[in-house]
């Protein structure tokens, strides 16, 4: 099956979140697309005669998902450190199995990774590839990004290398020229992990930053890798800004969060990895209180799952959870939770799209915006109905198997619950199957086995004196 591409496609009768400040939630209401671009949104819309028709009735349409933190060139090795703890998967990714990785590996991960965002509703994802040794490896990564219709943000990175170093080669630059183009599907960052250095070597590469004009990436208060050090040095050399993407942040200081907040920086939160490997508890109740702008990353699907609904939902329930906590521990009872499912789903949608610096463009539903669409509906999922709360139903409710239809910039990439790239898909499974067999002969059983069963330490049993079974009858 190959991706259809009509010029007008209309969305009919379906309850169409538009993500929009004061008109939220819209029912029984079209969404016309022309030319890639959404071009109208009510009742009874007239729509040209060649149009393609979706029944939307019974179902949800928002805005694509926007993920701003995925290391989709580990997608090939999804699932091998369910495992893992942060240290689990410092040692075995980053002193064993990445020196082993070639540009083809970057290339079958990246592929399954944008085919696994465009089957989900994720219709923009920021690659943030910091195993790019060479630009070998960057031409791979883009090599695949472009092989899929969908919106890619390469964050460039290289963890073999200080940021100053790689981003002043001439090979960088002449990458670059060669492949960021400024076609409106495929963005450029710079994506780098500060250093302990008090020299702030990493000042060069915000020049670099800025004579190209694009954004940062940086992970920021992971705990055991970078702290408030970090961003003190870039607000002591003036480098901080409403350009840079902060990810993690979960072990930063009120102090940190206030320097980001004045000058303006985002935070993408990955509450599934955080809460599994142990960046730090997810920072989203403190983003709001001090007025950050919050996104929603998947981070690796090594760790954990490369799907937004599963994002939302554990950053929904890790913020509540630690709203009734803290309740708890003074005595006190939540009656009404704080973080809302709408709150969420803006995360995963506008919240994104102001991260990357798209908003403008995507991000909500809106006469002359891009037109990045999924559609929600699944006749045959009892789970899909009734929908009495709409956003509360795609957070809690839904799951990738539920997304209908795709469009990005206008084109269809999923219709009917079918992702329309059977050839990528399975050029996709080809490119994987070698490069885990590759990766694992590679290593003696012994070796690949550890990865598998990290060694898990003892506990401590702690004495029980309730011996219910041994009391008089």
């Amino acid at each position: 099956m190959t991706t259809e591409n009509p010029t007008a496609i209309v969305f009919r009768r379906g309850i169409v979140l538009t993500m929009e400040p004061g008109r939220p939630e819209l029912h029984d209401t079209d969404v016309l697309v022309e030319n890639g671009r959404i071009t109208a949104v009510g009742t009874g819309l007239a729509a040209p005669r060649s149009a393609l028709e979706i029944d939307a009735a019974g179902g949800i349409l928002m805005p694509g998902m926007i993920d701003t933190h995925r290391h989709m060139w580990q997608t090939a090795q999804r699932g091998y450190g369910s495992d893992w703890s942060l240290t689990n998967y410092f040692y075995f990714y980053y002193i064993n199995h990445v020196h082993a990785f070639r540009p083809e590996d970057v290339y079958a991960g990246n592929l399954l990774a944008a085919l696994e965002s465009m089957n989900a509703g994720v219709t923009t994802t920021v690659d943030w590839s910091h195993g790019l040794r060479t630009t070998d490896y960057a031409d791979a990564a883009v090599d695949a990004l472009t092989r899929v219709p969908g919106r890619f943000v390469l964050a460039y990175g290289n963890y073999a290398q200080g940021p100053w170093e790689w981003s002043a080669t001439r090979e960088f630059r002449d990458f670059v020229d060669r492949r960021i183009t400024g076609e409106d599907l495929l963005s450029f960052q710079i994506a780098f992990d500060m250093s302990a250095d008090p020299a702030f070597p990493e000042k060069a590469v915000f020049d670099v930053a800025r004579e190209l004009d694009v954004r940062i990436t940086t992970h920021a208060g992971v705990w055991g890798g970078s702290d408030d050090a970090g961003l003190r040095r870039m607000a002591d050399h003036g480098v901080l800004s409403d350009r840079i993407t902060y990810v993690h942040t979960g072990s930063l200081s009120d102090d940190s969060y206030q320097r980001i907040a004045a000058t303006g920086g985002n935070v993408s939160v990955a509450t599934e990895s955080e809460s599994a490997a142990g960046q730090g508890y997810s920072p989203t109740r403190r983003l709001r209180r001090h007025g950050i702008t919050t996104s929603l990353s998947t981070d690796s699907s090594v760790l954990v799952s490369g799907d937004m609904f599963h994002a939302m939902r554990a950053t929904l329930g890790a913020d509540r959870a630690l709203g009734h906590i803290e309740a708890h521990a003074a005595g006190e009872t939540v009656t009404d939770n704080e973080l809302r499912a709408a709150d969420v789903l803006r995360y995963a949608t506008l919240g994104g799209a102001e991260a990357i610096g798209l908003a403008d463009r995507i991000g909500s539903i809106a006469v002359g915006k891009r037109a990045d669409l999924v559609l929600i509906k699944n006749d045959r999922n009892p789970a899909m109905f009734p929908i009495i709360h709409p956003a509360g139903h795609v957070v809690q409710q839904a799951n990738a198997g539920d997304v209908h239809t795709v469009l990005v910039d206008g084109r269809l990439v999923k219709k009917d619950g079918v992702l329309l790239l059977d050839t990528r898909l399975a050029e996709a499974r080809r490119a994987v199957r070698d490069s885990v067999d590759r990766l694992r002969d590679g290593m003696d059983e012994a070796a690949w086995n550890a990865g598998l069963t990290p060694s898990r330490p003892d506990i401590a049993l702690i004495d029980n004196p309730y011996h219910y079974g041994n009391h008089a009858g």
